[in-house]
């Protein structure tokens, strides 16, 4: 036996992935829900739905929302707009696909850039510092994408190495959290950009079927971007490694990445969906969805915490993605939260609607905030497949 084999064997500290950096934003122009289900009404969406879109709106558990295609309060009603023009016999279902597109093109970008300026302004490090680009949305599509449009609008190096997470629905900031604490885990050196944008709004359907109704009744339009870096950090609570800002905002929570899940549930695949048209993106949404949310979602996720020694009663706060008030309540009723732990999800739900990928991040804002001595956080949101998808973070303190 050789004297190497002898030696004690040298134990490695794992690097954890941080969130150094958060920022969200939002359309210039928003509405009010009743404001928005008239809008509805003007457009004749539906024969046979019309008369209740009122009430199918006020039950979506939204009360103001926010859209690119938005002009200024005071116009009335759909003069509030003008992509969407009344159904009539030469244009039955809107706009083409194709013109979405070209909407989503132009207003994408920059909603992104402001929230990623924000996340960068925040995380105090130098946009010079930023070796990865994680690009999430599942709203549009075009090329050269938003990850380039960023590289130009935030002065990026060029040489940045991107990746883009697309079509995953609700929970694809959460998978842009996975990557990002891949690439920090392998390179501890390296400083994670995340982007997500969704532009909602421009998936408005004519229709009659229900689900559809329903999803016009809660989409909208946000982005939320986030720095994510190792947490090797020298005496002044920076990694050593990292160039950074001395404007920084120092007011949030700072959160470790510790574990991710992801699970699909088997024979579920035709409750969820989310496919292209010839007339935008179209969302089924069974409505089964809660329910079997409810019988899958807790023991799914005491495993998972069972692997690190932790269980439901140890979460301090909750981000459950608002698919709708029925997601959230069924996801707290499954996990036996108090009515306390799903404000935070409602609140952002009601005063931004659903806003597909980024709104996790905005609910993450939001409890950073409100519960500053929060310990452990789980990220939640469910996505087609139907798939469970979750992120546990651990406070590492204020900021």
């Amino acid at each position: 036996m050789s004297l190497l084999s002898l030696e004690t064997p040298m134990v490695l500290k794992a690097t954890e992935a941080k969130i150094l950096g958060l920022g969200t934003a939002t359309p210039e122009h928003s509405i009010a829900q009743a404001d928005a289900a008239t809008v509805a009404q003007q457009l004749n969406l539906s024969e046979r739905w019309n008369n209740a879109l009122p009430a199918l709106y006020r039950k979506s558990g939204v009360q103001r929302r926010g859209s690119v295609l938005l002009g200024p309060e005071g116009l009335p009603g759909i003069e509030r707009q003008t992509f969407y023009k009344p159904a009539s016999e030469a244009q039955p279902y809107g706009p083409t696909t194709a013109d979405r597109m070209k909407v989503f093109s132009e207003h994408a970008g920059p909603m992104l850039q402001r929230a990623c300026s924000t996340a960068i302004e925040n995380s105090g490090i130098a946009t010079s510092s930023i070796t990865h680009l994680v690009s999430v949305s599942c709203t549009g599509f075009f090329a050269p994408g938003v990850d380039i449009a960023l590289i130009e609008a935030l002065g990026l190096d060029s040489n940045i190495q991107r990746t883009h997470v697309g079509f995953m629905g609700c929970h694809g900031a959460l998978n842009g959290i996975r990557v990002a604490k891949a690439i920090v885990d392998a390179t501890p050196n390296a400083v994670v950009l995340l982007g997500a944008v969704e532009l909602c709004s421009l998936h408005q359907q004519y229709t009659d079927d229900a689900q559809q109704l329903v999803a016009n009744s809660l989409f909208a339009d946000g982005a939320a971007g986030l720095v994510v870096g190792a947490n090797n950090q020298n005496g002044n609570g920076q990694n050593a490694n990292y160039q950074t800002n001395d404007s920084a905002s120092k007011s949030l929570l700072q959160w470790t990445v510790v574990s991710t899940l992801s699970k699909w549930i088997p024979k579920t695949t035709g409750l969820m969906s989310w496919t292209i048209g010839d007339y935008g993106f179209r969302m089924t949404l069974d409505p089964q969805v809660p329910s079997i949310v409810e019988a899958n979602l807790e023991s799914e996720l005491k495993s998972w915490l069972d692997g690190q020694s932790l269980s439901i009663a140890d979460i301090d706060a909750w981000a459950i993605h608002p698919g709708g008030p029925r997601i959230i309540q069924a996801a707290g009723t499954a996990l036996g939260l108090p009515a306390k732990a799903l404000e935070g999800s409602q609140s952002v739900l009601a005063n931004y609607g659903n806003m597909s990928s980024p709104t996790v991040l905005f609910i993450l804002e939001e409890l950073s905030r409100q519960q500053p001595d929060a310990n452990y956080c789980i990220l939640l949101a469910f996505g087609p497949g139907l798939c469970i998808e979750a992120v546990l973070l651990k406070s590492t303190g204020l900021v």
